[in-house]
């Protein structure tokens, strides 16, 4: 890992080489208790196969990254989107990127290919959230509670060396009461920019009411994947179909070029 030192805090990052020419750079963008470690090797994975070079970073408090600088609020991952992204963006020179973010990071990737000005080659959005369902809510609930007995803080110690704000930081402000009324309905219907929906059927955090709303709004309509049997982590839980679908869809994205 490398890293990138942002008005004196840092954020731990790593690349994956490819064909920069020819492909848009592959952004990954992590889940709410997700880092750069956790990814595991699917980002390298789906960059050998499009040829592509790819980024994976963790954001602040997550991962080996600086920790949070004070409370969350719902408007957290705009502020991810919209202000920390396009600084990492420019410090390591990427341009027209081909985001890949899921959970929050789908929804942060929506965000910033709508609303940051700035060119996007397209979206994938693994599980995204882009409202406040009911079960979101029960499942964060019961991990929260998993989370004051032994066990899951200990594990997750393993990967941030912040645990507290990792998990406290992104349970808390999607539990707080200010955050019920959240909603990226008007990002969405500025997302015109090509994007592919991805979501399992057994999803404990979101039903298929996400990508829905998404459809219904985006003005460009998506591409849609949805696989039976899955549950909040698609890349994870079917890794080979996720990447054939995404390949796919980044081959469709990628400039041509002429002999």
């Amino acid at each position: 890992m490398q890293v990138l030192e942002l008005d004196g805090r840092h954020i731990e990052y790593r690349m994956v080489l490819g064909d920069a020419l020819h492909q848009p750079t592959l952004v990954f963008l992590h889940e709410g208790l997700g880092c750069a470690a956790l990814w595991r090797d699917f980002p390298d994975k789906l960059a050998r196969r499009v040829g592509a070079p790819a980024l994976v970073y963790s954001r602040f408090g997550y991962g080996r990254s600086s920790g949070l600088s004070g409370p969350r609020t719902p408007r957290f991952m705009h502020e991810e989107a919209l202000d920390v992204l396009p600084a990492i963006l420019d410090r390591l020179g990427i341009h027209n990127p081909l985001l890949i973010g899921h959970s929050d990071g789908a929804s942060i990737a929506l965000i910033h290919a709508a609303d940051s000005g700035r060119p996007v080659t397209g979206a994938v959005l693994m599980a995204p959230h882009v409202f406040v369902e009911p079960i979101s809510m029960q499942s964060i609930s019961q991990i929260a509670d998993t989370y004051r007995k032994p066990g899951l803080r200990e594990r997750l110690a393993r990967y941030h060396d912040r645990v507290d704000d990792a998990f406290l930081g992104w349970s808390d402000i999607w539990l707080d009461p200010s955050f019920l009324d959240w909603s990226l309905d008007g990002e969405t219907s500025r997302l015109a920019v090509p994007s592919l929906l991805i979501q399992g059927d057994h999803d404990a955090y979101g039903t298929q009411a996400q990508i829905a709303r998404i459809k219904a709004g985006a003005p460009v309509e998506p591409d849609c994947l949805v696989l039976s049997g899955v549950g909040h982590a698609p890349w994870r839980e079917a890794e080979s179909a996720v990447l054939e679908a995404i390949a796919a869809f980044a081959s469709r994205q990628a400039p041509r070029t002429h002999a």
